[in-house]
């Protein structure tokens, strides 16, 4: 989570608590640690893996047991290549599972339903089964992440403080759990305990016996996130170099340091990146940027190219129809091109999707739109949350530009400079211009 194969755009994965609510336990310093190539080499054995336990199930077709097993590594296949084909038939063994044994007595099935749909953007789905989990096995604390997850996708940040209320009460100090903590520090703008968390999450993963490269390679990655959007380039782009020397294919990985690299003035290695991994995996986001890069580079000829391919890759249907609404509609805002459809991709998802980003979405297309009273009362309830995103920041001082504040916006603008100034390959230099006017 196509042609020429599906694909499944990146989610982060939040956390918050509000008002009301104990604040979780402040993380302490973790040990400083190793930044690569201290791991024992791994023999690839996830396909073959996969191969036999195909052969199982078609061998046996009431093994739920190997259905469920089944299942769990196609999901391990995603996160690491984003190839959606592998959500499509994780949900087809899980399927299966839950015909030979049903939901109340299979658990493991449900549960892995539950992360199915919130992959497949089906936040309500993942929502209410987690919330059957809970009462299936009150114990238990992933039900409570999944019901965290899909309750932040949805806005509903109360329901998902309670969530975290819970897997707090349960003594949840995990990888999964840590790396949930720090998504809901950075939502709030405590970027230095997001920080701590995350290391934390990283040495949890190093201790694990035996260890998941995955889990490794995608907190390493989170941490030049993080480096990244506070603007701290140099960091970033060691973060994501290591995340690399652990999966050397990592798509996420590859775009980041494209990103990073386009930041710090490597214009031709930058697009060597989004190159790389749009070959890998065409993902909206990444050939939209790269086509930015080509029109920087002046290859206009070439970046038309990209661009055209995003509006294909973008209405692919069938398992992924809603996938792409939020991209698809920044894309359109962001290079002033079918703006009507742009605002009704944004307002139709926000109808369900109250998070922060879709208010901002919502803003932007609406601005783009020509709604500016619209845009002004959305930039207000994406910014309510305190979060710190040079790209929030920027949105907003368009929106205050455009409404005539010259004063906010240009608070707005300086913000941005002073966070991260080069945010964006494209819209950084708007807004850089924007400041200087």
């Amino acid at each position: 989570m196509f042609p020429p194969k599906k694909i499944l755009p990146v989610t982060l994965l939040c956390f918050v608590l509000v008002t009301g609510c104990s604040s979780p336990k402040q993380p302490t310093q973790p040990a400083a640690q190793p930044v690569s190539n201290e791991l024992a080499s791994e023999p690839d054995s996830s396909r073959n893996i996969i191969r036999e336990l195909e052969a199982r199930v078609a061998a046996d077709k009431e093994d739920f047991v190997a259905f469920n097993k089944l299942a769990g590594y196609y999901l391990q296949q995603l996160r690491e290549t984003g190839d959606v084909k592998y959500l499509s038939q994780a949900r087809k063994a899980v399927e299966a599972s839950l015909k030979i044994l049903p939901a109340e007595q299979n658990s493991s099935a449900l549960l892995t339903l539950a992360q199915i749909d919130f992959s497949s953007h089906n936040f309500q789905g993942a929502r209410d089964l987690a919330q059957r989990l809970t009462r299936l096995q009150p114990e238990k604390t992933q039900p409570y992440q999944i019901l965290a997850d899909a309750l932040l996708e949805l806005g509903d940040y109360d329901g998902a403080a309670e969530a975290f209320q819970n897997l707090e009460n349960r003594g949840d100090d995990t990888v999964a759990a840590q790396a949930r903590l720090s998504k809901y520090d950075l939502l709030y703008g405590r970027v230095e305990r997001a920080e701590l968390r995350l290391q934390k999450a990283l040495t949890l993963a190093l201790e694990e016996i035996p260890p998941s490269r995955e889990a490794i390679a995608w907190c390493r990655w989170q941490l030049g996130e993080l480096a990244f959007h506070r603007g701290d380039y140099e960091k970033a782009e060691q973060h994501y170099n290591d995340s690399l020397s652990i999966l050397p294919d990592y798509y996420r990985a590859i775009a980041s340091l494209g990103r990073v690299l386009s930041a710090r003035g490597d214009l031709q290695r930058a697009i060597s990146n989004y190159e790389k991994v749009t070959r890998q995996l065409p993902d909206p986001s990444y050939v939209s940027t790269l086509g930015d890069l080509y029109k920087l580079a002046g290859r206009e000829k070439d970046a038309l190219a990209q661009y055209e391919l995003v509006e294909r890759v973008g209405h692919v249907h069938g398992e992924n129809e809603s996938l792409y609404n939020r991209q698809l509609a920044l894309f359109y805002a962001d290079h002033d091109k079918k703006l009507a459809q742009a605002y009704l991709l944004a307002s139709r998802e926000y109808r369900v999707r109250r998070d922060i980003y879709g208010a901002d979405a919502l803003a932007w297309t609406a601005l783009k739109a020509g709604k500016l009273t619209e845009a002004q009362a959305a930039i207000k309830d994406a910014l309510r949350l305190g979060t710190k995103d040079a790209l929030l920041y920027y949105h907003a001082g368009m929106i205050a530009r455009a409404s005539g504040d010259r004063k906010q916006a240009k608070d707005y603008f300086q913000r941005l400079a002073a966070l991260n100034p080069r945010f964006d390959p494209l819209q950084s230099r708007i807004a850089e211009q924007a400041l200087a006017e």
